[in-house]
């Protein structure tokens, strides 16, 4: 990536400022500087760049505003994405001053890079090119760059359109990441699941032209922890039979948000090399109202054996799911993360900033909020509320894949999934948005890799640091 300039030399200082700082500033600057400063009516309100000239007309410095700074813990990484988007194209600075906090800088570089992003693939114009920056020694370039693409690639997946991102297309991006990595991918698919008992995947995907697929990509020492992820999939979603109205479909390319996180997490653990054996199960589907689509009130049968009563077609998520986590768990993994799409109601609970997880394990809770922090990619616990679970009984089979109320809708889709994990404890399910519906800087509206980074600092905590 070209954001990251690799040569301090033809980079001009750029000095954090705040009303203190500036005013300093102007004090000991020559009267050409003063005079230029007195002009702009720079403030150094938070985010706000000034280029400064010298006496030739060539930009000298770079003064970045720091008055104001917001109440987020996203703090440095919005400074960072809102420089480098006010910088002028062409620009190459280096820090005046890197004697900052580690974290701090790392977060401020990423927020750089990260106000890089653009979905481009369908545009006729190019963009110019952000301004760079150079990378002190302290921070390290290379994991930068490796977060960076991990990010875009999820970004890029939750933005194609599903006419372009089928089960096939998805599919053949792990193919792609597992070629470059050297993992080992397998694609079962269309009556094969049935095949090799994977009865609900099948189910859900039946009903679209498009066979539904389910990607098993593995790469590490088989000496290493086991560490398994499992991402929806579902690559449109109609509802199904139990059709979502216009308005609730319009932006349903994005249902296999939870497949495309954890295909960039993936990818950032093979580059960053974490002393894990990893598995990536993605089912693979669109849901259609086709001809053979499932109805609501069908019975199905799941990998696990237990019985589910269709009581919605457009709950369809949980039910491609429960296949995949009761495969991930015939391993014995030392950990179980999964992320989904999977409720509105965990939208209406915490917004698109906060994706929701729940887990048994309290300190598996108290070290993903410890990562989440050092990275600043906030994520909030949910209650994992046994007494729910009364509400997806079925009189005529094990289980319904929705409760007859909206209520604790995000905490009984958590515990539906439950039952195909229980009595597994090291589990961690991710209740994701994948999309931001308007911008800030770093993240413009679309597809948003939601909870990556701090999973993937979680991942490192107990991993690496245990090697």
């Amino acid at each position: 990536m070209d954001i990251y300039c690799k040569a301090l030399a033809d980079t001009i200082p750029l000095f954090f400022v705040n009303k203190d700082d500036l005013q300093l500033f102007r004090d000991e600057a020559d009267s050409f500087t003063q005079a230029f400063l007195k002009h702009t009516g720079f403030e150094a309100s938070f985010g706000t760049t000034l280029v400064i000239p010298n006496t030739d007309g060539n930009a000298a410095k770079v003064l970045l505003g720091t008055k104001g700074w917001p109440e987020d813990p996203r703090g440095w990484v919005i400074l960072g994405a809102k420089a480098a988007a006010g910088l002028p194209s062409g620009t190459a600075v280096h820090l005046a001053d890197s004697d900052f906090d580690a974290a701090e800088l790392q977060q401020f570089l990423l927020g750089w890079g990260l106000a890089g992003y653009k979905f481009s693939r369908y545009l006729s114009k190019e963009d110019k090119p952000l301004a760079q920056i150079f990378v002190p020694e302290k921070v390290s370039r290379a994991a930068l760059e490796h977060q960076l693409t991990a990010v875009s690639l999820a970004r890029d997946l939750v933005n194609t359109p599903a006419q372009d991102m089928g089960p096939g297309e998805l599919s053949a991006e792990a193919q792609r990441i597992a070629a470059d990595y050297g993992a080992e991918v397998s694609i079962t698919k269309g009556q094969a699941l049935l095949d090799q008992n994977f009865p609900a995947i099948h189910a859900v995907g039946r009903g679209s032209s498009r066979e539904p697929a389910l990607i098993d990509l593995r790469w590490g020492n088989p000496d290493h922890p086991k560490l398994t992820l499992v991402g929806k999939g579902v690559v449109f979603d109609t509802g199904g039979l139990d059709l979502k109205s216009a308005a609730n479909m319009r932006w349903m390319k994005k249902d296999m948000g939870g497949g495309a996180v954890t295909m960039g997490l993936a990818q950032l653990i093979m580059a960053e090399k974490l002393p894990v054996r990893l598995r990536l199960l993605v089912p693979a589907v669109e849901n259609s109202p086709g001809d053979c689509a499932y109805r609501p009130g069908d019975i199905i049968q799941t990998r696990k054996g237990i019985s589910v009563e269709i009581g919605n077609t457009d709950a369809e998520g949980r039910v491609v799911m429960c296949d995949a986590l009761a495969e991930a768990l015939t391993e014995d993994p030392d950990l179980l993360i999964d992320m989904a799409t999977l409720t509105g109601a965990a939208r209406v609970a915490l917004g698109q900033d906060l994706p929701a997880f729940w887990t048994q394990e309290d300190e598996l809770a108290h070290a993903l909020e410890k990562a989440a922090g050092e990275v600043a990619d906030p994520v909030w616990r949910m209650p994992l509320w046994h007494p729910y679970r009364k509400m997806l009984k079925s009189p005529i089979a094990d289980l319904n894949n929705c409760a007859p109320s909206g209520l604790g809708g995000s905490i009984t889709a958590a515990l539906y999934l439950h039952e195909f994990v229980k009595p597994f404890r090291n589990w961690i399910h991710f209740d994701i948005f994948g999309w931001r519906n308007d911008a800030m800087p770093g993240s413009p509206k679309g597809g948003e890799a939601s909870a990556l980074r701090a999973v993937f600092r979680f991942l490192e905590n107990r991993y690496r640091e245990n090697a």
